[in-house]
């Protein structure tokens, strides 16, 4: 099997479905996002040490892989795994959770601190950037309304996460200062 179609030769690529669409299409930008995100995850939790967080990410991922595939498939397009409520409230409650063993923030923060840290906050934006995306999509076009929730709490999730891994490897945060 080769790695490539070439059917996307001229700027063209495929929903779920089979709809054609350029690759520019706001719902490739939405789901590329959702795929650049995911590689970022990828890449901070090839930083992680513990169990733990490596199964939590290991478990975004898999969202982010129905995330995406939601994305990629109109609304009106049957058997296609949806992000769901169940999803989300199990991504509230891990932040919760990680959240209530952090110091409370008195300033902004600079992102960095350790490898996995950083990674973290990078991913972080790129979460950010696709949620954008996504709301760009929702203007346009009907998107499954669980979606942008499960979005907006993981920028959140990751910023949490990034303190915690931090704060593990006992790196101190860098409180954002404005020069006088």
């Amino acid at each position: 099997m080769k790695a490539y179609s070439g059917t996307g030769d001229k700027g063209e690529t495929s929903l779920y479905g089979g709809t054609r669409v350029e690759k520019a299409d706001p719902r490739v930008e939405a789901y590329g996002a959702i795929d650049e995100l995911n590689s970022q995850v990828g890449a901070a939790r090839a930083h992680i040490k513990g169990k733990k967080l490596d199964q939590t990410l290991k478990g975004i991922q898999r969202d982010l892989w129905i995330l995406g595939g939601d994305l990629a498939s109109e609304l009106v397009t049957a058997n296609v795994p949806r992000i769901s409520k169940e999803q989300l409230d199990r991504l509230e409650s891990v932040t919760d959770e990680l959240n209530s063993g952090l110091p409370r923030l008195r300033r902004f923060i600079l992102p960095g601190g350790s490898v996995p840290g950083a990674e973290l906050h990078v991913a972080r934006a790129v979460c950010r950037r696709a949620e954008r995306r996504i709301v760009a999509l929702s203007k346009i076009e009907s998107i499954n309304p669980d979606v942008l929730p499960y979005i907006n709490r993981l920028s959140s999730f990751l910023f949490v996460l990034a303190r915690t891994v931090n704060k593990m490897q006992r790196v101190p945060e860098e409180e954002f200062v404005r020069d006088k």
